[in-house]
């Protein structure tokens, strides 16, 4: 093959497919051998490659992120409003306008700091230092100064500093499981691989930021910095967060807001001036009705109830980093959960051990008595499998993934096959510990591990485990409870065969008594007269409640679907077990290649398991699915989670097996990795919304009134209904601190009965939309009918004035009370549930109370003292909109009952 320059035959070249060609042809095609570059040489080529490392995104200046909190509509006309009252020295209304934008940009100012780090997550995974041929010597450098070509050495616990194409190996073993999901190392070799083998199957390839777990190689840079698949995993990071469900329903309903008040208030002023009245006065009562009917405290709600769903969550184990996070996990549809550490427990585990008497499934429990309740050849399987083993016990402060204490580290395999042997009674630590007369590691070429040991009889014992058809190849007797008996291949090829398609990692124990005079060989031999004792079928197992919680998922109207890179018949069996799926095969990511969007979208409903996908394939699920209206949740815990937990509707990341990349690039941190704690997330995020919609539905009834009432007002040409000042002291002073205490309102406890919210159903339903619009209407009704009563009843405008307002402030007592519940009745709340919003509707009256009795205020606001009988008759005229409400409520329950009548009754 003939070379070409380097700074012309890189990816682009070769299509990224360094794994089909040869380790010469590679050589060739970067241009390098197998002792490196020259330093001369590495230096032209960073030139042309550049530094090996990740770029991050630089952070928003602080104070574009300030402008950015007044580019809403609604922020708009308050802060034309407020230049405005500045310009005409209208200062108690400027004043509180201004609070108003004030407190409104700290909040959001205070969220949008909480920015995505996750590309600084990525990039420490770099590696700082690597061991690098150059000039055919080797040296220690950092790993940000490789380029293509350079030769790099590993060995066991270093992180691969690049993408390398392998020229050599020795028992090498990578943990890839932050790019694949899969919990056992993969062995490495040198060799081709057809062209069509996907990532996450080079195995003549290590990547950038994986571990290496055993043995020592030797690679050929072919990928640095964003060219490594790590680097195109920060790619897909770096895209934009999408707007949560709620931020695009407030935003919609702000515009929506925003047009109507606005031309409200123009058609006041307008009107005004044709009726003849005074341009400032005209121009204070637009402004007044603008403020009055503009939800203001509407991200003051929501950030409070989202606030407390973030604590709320917090006792459930649940740590929410961006306060969106919390409704949309309520809203969720679909989630899209990775399998490995996740829906299970991030550690291989013995679930069955079969032998030719009979099969031992230790997924329905352990046999009670310990070793003496095992049978024979079981037991003896176990203790050949501890005693041909390299685990060893680990650190007292060690933990597991799941942040239980560790027992043993090393080999994934070797430490479930040592737990199991020694949980189950079959061999002692003792016994393991004692020292073996020979060992052999587990070789790859042969396939097998093997040791001598001696027994409790002083015999000299060979044990061997590995693959199952090598050790059938080398055995000659059976061993059964009765004894032992010919070989026969077909049992255990049909046992083989049935817990491989399971998803199982299967391997065999074998063994032979040495003969007395029989020397001991070292390096060990290949085995030869083996009497094969049986095998051990080893899984990551199912999390404890995980399929509880995927069938209250299901009941809530959740769909839940796993999303893994693992091997398809691991994903199944794993799936069948929790529930997910219709067992149907999985879709694979080979099959996604071929197939269009609405095609895969059909698949993922038919099967529900994604299996052996990459990052790029858990992004395009993630992206199909919302396509298709879903709001979609995905959890995750390695890096290869990272692009789908960003683009998610919401991320939710595990915290203690989780990668900082997966945390980093997710919404919702579980703290304790429990796919369970999910289920009470889902909760509280529904908590939340109803909260925010019942509040919702108080501001913009409270709002509608006031538009109505002045807007009509002024039409019929009567006096000045309402002061600016004294709307703005209403919405502010005392509905602000109603609707607040609304996002307080506890859970109703039928949350997760409720199907998910329609996609498409906006803030408030339906039902509130009509509610809100009959309340609005009441109350404007109620407000003008008194006003006009009290002026032909001859009470000055001042008094009129105050009486109407008064019974404004009534009737927002009673319509906050009723909001507590949307389709449940008052009566049938607890009076003291809300205690917070109970003393804050009180408190509301009695600072109106005092506003109208205090001389200091009455002059400020225009209020005059109300007598005892006017204050009751304004009580009980405000109890009239409760009245509505829970007329509104039984009406909605009696249609629904009958609705469910006519879907009950035979066709």
């Amino acid at each position: 093959m003939t070379t070409a320059d380097p700074t012309t035959t890189d990816d682009a070249v070769t299509g990224g497919r360094w794994h089909v060609l040869s380790r010469t042809d590679v050589l060739g095609w970067l241009d390098t051998s197998a002792h490196g570059l020259s330093g001369t040489e590495a230096a032209r080529r960073i030139g042309r490659y550049g530094r090996n490392e990740l770029p991050a995104t630089e952070a928003t200046p602080a104070w574009r992120v300030l402008a950015r909190q007044f580019v809403s509509p609604l922020i708009g006309i308050l802060v034309l409003t407020f230049v405005i009252t500045l310009v005409q020295r209208h200062w108690v209304d400027a004043g509180a306008i201004g609070l108003v934008l004030l407190i409104n940009a700290a909040i959001g100012f205070w969220q949008e700091r909480r920015a995505e780090t996750a590309v600084r997550a990525l990039q420490r995974l770099s590696v700082p230092v690597c061991r690098v041929l150059r000039d055919g010597a080797e040296r220690e450098m950092a790993a940000a100064e490789l380029v293509p070509g350079d030769v790099v050495l590993l060995e066991s616990g270093e992180r691969v500093p690049a993408d390398l194409r392998l020229l050599e190996v020795n028992g090498l073993q990578v943990d890839e499981s932050m790019l694949t999901g899969e919990v056992l190392p993969v062995t490495k070799q040198v060799n081709r691989l057809p062209v069509h083998t996907l990532a996450t199957d080079r195995t003549n390839i290590v990547f950038s930021g994986t571990l290496v777990t055993a043995g020592r190689g030797r690679g050929v840079v072919v990928g640095t910095g964003t060219s490594t698949e790590l680097g195109m995993i920060n790619e897909l990071v770096q895209g934009p967060a999408g707007q949560s469900p709620l931020q695009v329903l407030t935003h919609t309903l702000e515009r929506r807001i925003a047009l109507v008040v606005a031309l409200a208030a123009v058609g006041i002023f307008v009107a005004g001036l044709v009726l003849g009245n005074d341009p400032s006065d005209m121009f204070r009562t637009a402004v007044a009705v603008a403020v009055a009917s503009i939800p203001e405290s509407l991200p003051i709600v929501l950030t409070v109830a989202m606030s407390l769903g973030v604590a709320r969550m917090a006792r459930h184990n649940a740590i929410v980093r961006t306060l969106p996070a919390v409704e949309t996990l309520g809203s969720t549809t679909v989630i899209g959960s990775d399998k490995t550490g996740t829906l299970t427990r991030n550690e291989m585990t013995v679930q069955v051990v079969w032998t030719a008497s009979g099969t031992l499934d230790l997924r329905n429990g352990r046999p009670a008595g310990g070793r003496d309740g095992l049978p024979d050849t079981a037991c003896r399987t176990l203790r050949a499998g501890a005693l041909t083993n390299e685990a060893v016990p680990a650190p007292p402060e060690a933990t597991t993934a799941a942040g239980d204490p560790l027992d043993y580290t090393g080999d994934a395999v070797d430490v479930a096959m040592l737990r199991a042997a020694v949980q189950l009674g079959a061999v002692t630590p003792q016994e393991r510990d004692a020292r073996w007369l020979a060992h052999a590691p587990y070789e790859p070429e042969l396939r097998l591990s093997q040791t001598v040991r001696t027994d409790d009889e002083g015999r000299r014992v060979l044990y061997v485990k590995g693959s199952p058809d090598v050790l059938a190849a080398l055995s000659t007797t059976l061993a059964t409870d009765e004894g032992e008996r010919p070989f026969d291949p077909a049992p255990v090829e049909a046992a083989n065969s049935a817990l491989a398609a399971e998803g199982m990692r299967v391997l065999g124990t074998a063994m032979r008594v040495l003969d007395p005079d029989e020397p001991v060989q070292r390096p060990l031999p290949p085995p030869s007269g083996l009497t094969f004792l049986g095998l051990e079928g080893m899984e990551d197992p199912p999390r404890a409640g995980v399929a509880e919680a995927v069938a209250d998922c299901h009941r809530a109207g959740i769909t839940v679907v796993m999303i893994t890179g693992d091997h398809p018949a691991t994903a199944a069996s794993i799936a069948s077990r929790l529930g997910i799926g219709t067992g149907i095969h999985p879709v694979t990511g080979a099959e996604m290649e071929d197939i269009d969007d609405h095609v895969l979208a059909a698949r993922l409903r038919k099967s529900g398991v994604a299996a052996r996908v990459t990052p790029q394939d858990k992004l395009r699920i993630v992206r199909i699915l919302q396509a298709e209206d879903e709001v979609v949740a995905v959890t995750g815990d390695g890096v290869n989670d990272a692009p789908a937990l960003r683009a998610a509707s919401i991320g939710v990341a595990m915290g203690r097996s989780g990668t900082a990349v997966a945390r980093e690039a997710a919404d919702i941190v579980l703290t304790d990795d429990n796919f369970v704690t999910i289920v009470d997330a889902v909760k509280q995020g529904r908590v939340t919304f109803n909260a925010i919609r019942k509040a919702t539905f108080f501001l913009l009834a409270t709002g509608l009134a006031s538009l109505l009432s002045v807007s009509a007002n002024l039409l019929a040409e009567q006096p000045l209904l309402f002061l600016p000042v004294q709307l703005l002291f209403i919405n502010v002073v005392t509905n602000g601190l109603q609707d607040i205490a609304l996002a307080f309102e506890p859970p109703e406890g039928d949350e997760l009965r409720r199907p998910p919210r329609g996609r498409r159903e906006g803030l408030l339903s339906g039902v509130l939309w009509l509610r809100t619009a009959l309340a609005g209407a009441w109350m404007a009704g109620a407000i003008l009918v008194s006003f006009r009563w009290a002026l032909d009843q001859g009470y000055a405008e001042e008094q009129a004035r105050t009486i109407a307002l008064t019974l404004f402030v009534m009737l927002n007592f009673w319509l906050v009370l009723s909001a507590r519940a949307e389709n449940r009745s008052l009566f049938a709340l607890n009076p003291f549930g809300n205690r917070l919003l109970l003393g804050s509707a009180l408190g509301a009256l009695l600072l109106y109370a005092i506003a109208t009795q205090w001389s200091a205020t009455d002059e400020w606001l225009g209020l005059v003292p109300l007598s005892a009988s006017e204050w009751l008759i304004c009580w009980l005229l405000g109890a009239s909109v409760l009245l509505i409400v829970e007329l509104d409520k039984f009406a909605h329950w009696r249609a629904r009952v009958r609705h469910e009548r006519r879907l009950s009754e035979p066709v």
